[in-house]
């Protein structure tokens, strides 16, 4: 992006304000009726337009409505800033990034936090697993897109905050859902919920199966979610969330080269089909909140939560490339909210604390080549943290906002290999024993200006932090113990932003970012063994937009805009050489989403997505450019009365102009290659269709 481009992003927002104040003071204060929107993924519960963040909110029927429910992205494809890929290979999990955090991560989500009712699925060491959620029993959801370390510590370079009806949210009775399509695509879902007096329940159960749009890309899986919620009195209410995923299978393609993509772009890799690479899950999550407003002046919530996961998968290359892992993750929080008075101004306040464990008991194989087990490890990570946040009125539109977090991170390895076999058979075997612990402070100060009932300007300045995961601590000298050297990134972050509502139908939102990033976690070396070190800087800065438009009853557009420059600095590519200036790879410098939806009576509705993605690298060295694409997408429903029942009917179309693009791409992959030789490219379908029924009752 250029000099002047990086100039226009800042004068975008005084332009916006100078259009928009005409209309907001053209507003008696009759006939601007009160927003009334809550948030909570901050931590600090208050109305959108008094909180001083980039924070989006996603309801059930844009989560639900014509949708497949697969992966986030559906969902969340409407919210600025957001980039997603890797929707169609379940092995590998969706792949999300946001203002430059998660995108070096070459499958899966880093960087990033996500969770679900309250229970984290981002692990202490930074890393989250989103198989399991059931966008089936999703009501809302809620992200932040930019750092909140001083909300969540580690690796909260954005957050994700997914709530799942309650059985009393939900009209009582049950629904069956049945889906088919394209690449054999079958699914079915089963929901009922009921109240009882003071109790209510919900349980949903699905189950997907796809034999993929590439060779060696079936998957099969099946989740349960399931919450039992009961008032104790006036104020006082608990809820247990249960949560199975049972994942027997999900096959790896692998990604390919670009000789590869150009022979024939829906083929896996060799290594992919003779090793059979593939994963399979078995996990149970239980979480349990006390949320009471009672029993002191104002609100305590607490929190417990419980996660097994057994995990195996060959990964599609020869050598040591089976893994597997038994994880128990366990924690508990409490947090305390109030309304008081300082300085004879409202303050609202809230403090709080977490503990978390994560315990791997962690195994790798090597299938080829004189096979075996070369690790038995067991991992662990603990954190500890206090927290506080607070919300001071400096008048009736100032708003001064303040929080700061203090977290204690233990991360270490029991080498069992190194003690239990190499050590007695003699072999020359380091041992990766060890331990890092690591203490850090985040903090964060935000002025907000209500300037009308439904406007409001915004500016925050935060920090935040990442630490190594297990993985990026390996040691590249060749010595014992964890990598001395490797240190947890650390990021300013400044926020300017304004949000609000233009006559009665016109919502926009607008956030321009700036963030410098230190000691970012790179790639040292990739040969048998991946090696990671502290390099440099990155700046990321740009300008996110979001509209939401009611041009009438029937009529809604529905527009996000990311412009955004993603730069190294200070740095050295993969092969040492010098890359300061360039592009972050895996990130595009423009988003673009649109959707137009018509909305009839009785529960019809047709819409038509566009999504444009600009080009990017796929390497620190800037010399693999993946190309920019338009993507088109469009569903469609209807919906009929039957007594007091309802059947609905849907279908959609993805990829309506059958364009070539990549769905995935791996970022840096296979670095000890020639560039001609990696394998960043996993290629995404071509027009493909879907439909289904629902029958409630």
């Amino acid at each position: 992006m250029t000099a002047v481009a990086h100039q226009s992003l800042w004068l975008l927002p005084a332009m916006a304000l100078s259009l928009v104040a005409p209309n907001v003071w053209a507003q008696s204060e009759e006939d601007a009726a009160e927003p009334f929107i809550t948030v909570t993924s901050p931590r600090l519960e208050r109305n959108l337009y008094e909180t001083p963040a980039a924070v989006s909110v996603t309801n059930a029927p844009e989560i639900r409505e014509g949708q497949q429910r697969l992966q986030l992205d559906e969902s969340l494809s409407t919210v600025p800033g957001l980039f997603f890929q890797n929707r169609y290979n379940f092995a590998q999990n969706l792949r999300l990034s946001t203002r430059g955090f998660g995108a070096r991560s070459p499958f899966g989500i880093r960087g990033i936090r996500i969770q679900v009712d309250g229970i984290p699925y981002t692990l202490p060491d930074g890393q989250s697993q989103v198989d399991s959620i059931d966008l089936d029993s999703a009501q809302r959801i809620e992200v932040i897109r930019g750092p909140a370390s001083v909300q969540y510590g580690n690796a909260a370079g954005g957050v994700i905050d997914i709530t799942t009806a309650r059985g009393d949210e939900l009209p009582q009775g049950g629904r069956i859902r049945l889906d088919g399509g394209s690449d054999d695509y079958r699914k079915a879902t089963v929901q009922g919920s009921g109240v009882n007096g003071n109790t209510s329940a919900v349980g949903t159960l699905s189950w997907l199966n796809v034999n993929g749009h590439r060779e060696q890309s079936e998957a099969e899986k099946g989740i349960f979610n399931g919450r039992l919620s009961h008032v104790l009195s006036e104020g006082r209410r608990v809820t247990a969330t249960f949560n199975a995923l049972y994942n027997p299978k999900s096959e790896d393609p692998a990604g390919l080269t670009a000789a590869q993509v150009a022979e024939d772009r829906n083929q896996a890799t060799d290594n992919a089909k003779s090793l059979d690479s593939a994963q399979s899950v078995d996990q149970q999550t239980l979480g349990v909140e006390y949320r009471d407003s009672q029993l002191l002046p104002g609100t305590l919530t607490v929190n417990t939560f419980y996660n097994r996961r057994d995990f195996r998968q060959q990964l599609p290359f020869p050598g040591p490339s089976q893994i597997a892992y038994d994880r128990n993750f366990y924690g508990t929080g409490a947090q305390y909210q109030q309304v008081s008075e300082l300085t004879g101004r409202t303050f609202k306040w809230v403090v709080g604390a977490d503990l978390q464990r994560q315990e791997d008991d962690r195994r790798r194989y090597r299938v080829v080549f004189n096979p075996g087990q070369i690790q038995d490890e067991a991992q662990t990570a603990t954190n500890f943290a206090v927290f506080g946040q607070g919300d001071l009125a400096l008048t009736d539109q100032w708003n001064l906002s303040l929080g700061a977090r203090w977290d204690q991170l233990r991360l270490a390895i029991d080498d069992r290999f190194f003690n239990d076999t190499a050590f007695d058979s003699g072999d020359s075997v380091a041992d990766d024993s060890g331990s890092r612990t690591f203490r850090e402070v985040s903090g964060v100060v935000g002025l907000s200006y209500r300037f009308a009932p439904q406007h409001q300007v915004y500016a925050t300045v935060g920090t935040a932090f990442e630490s190594p995961t297990f993985t990026e601590f390996a040691n590249p000298d060749g010595g014992n113990g964890f990598n001395p050297d490797i240190e947890p990134q650390q990021a300013l972050n400044r926020e300017l932003g304004m949000r609000g509502v233009i006559g009665e139908g016109l919502a926009f939102d607008v956030a321009i970012f700036s963030i410098l990033v230190d000691d970012e976690i790179v790639i040292n070396d990739q040969g048998a063994q991946t090696f990671y070190r502290n390099a440099g800087e990155t700046r990321r800065q740009g300008l996110e937009l979001g509209i939401d438009w009611d041009i009438s009853y029937a009529w809604r557009v529905t527009s996000a805009l990311t412009l955004a420059d993603y730069e190294l600095r200070d740095f050295t590519d993969e092969q040492g050489n010098d890359a300061d200036g360039n592009d972050i790879p895996g990130l595009p410098s423009t988003l673009w989403v649109n959707e137009v939806k018509w909305q009839g009576a009785g529960g019809r509705f047709a819409a038509l997505e566009s999504q444009y993605i600009g080009e990017f690298y796929a390497e620190n060295s800037n010399q693999t450019e993946v190309s920019d694409v338009w993507l088109l997408s469009a569903r469609v429903g209807d919906r009929f009365l039957i007594g007091d029942q309802t059947l609905s009917v849907y279908a959609g179309l993805r990829n309506l102009l059958d364009e070539d693009y990549f769905a995935n791409v791996r970022v840096n992959a296979n670095a000890d290659r020639p560039v001609a030789d990696r394998g960043y490219f996993e290629p995404g379908p071509g027009r493909t269709f879907y439909a289904g029924v629902e029958w409630s009752f």
